[in-house]
């Protein structure tokens, strides 16, 4: 069900290209953040750069859409403006990126 309403909002208001909204909103071009894996495998994200910004997921992919949505949540950019801004994170030797749909590979 919350699939389809995500259709539905991003049909009423769809992206703006990441770029701009990076401009717009002055988010910076690249993030660096600090993550540590939790013993129940919880993945936890601070931003030092970023104070108080922190987010959790329990998967690869969970992970990019949280730390894009901490991240524009941080910055004010309304959820109607963008769902992804960062498309790649490169974590130790794994790079997650986002192509349409996420992808998890090794570097």
């Amino acid at each position: 069900m919350i699939k389809f309403f995500d259709k539905a909002f991003r049909a009423l208001f769809p992206h703006e290209n990441p770029a701009q909204v990076k401009r717009e909103y002055k988010l910076p071009d690249s993030i660096n953040f600090s993550l540590r894996v939790t013993p129940d495998g919880w993945f936890v994200v601070t931003m030092p750069d970023h104070p108080g910004l922190v987010t959790q997921a329990n998967s690869h992919e969970g992970l990019m859409e949280m730390v894009n949505d901490a991240v524009l949540t941080y910055y004010d950019v309304p959820k109607r403006k963008a769902d992804i801004v960062y498309d790649r994170l490169n974590v130790a030797d794994t790079v997650i990126q986002y192509q349409g749909q996420l992808q998890t590979k090794h570097a």
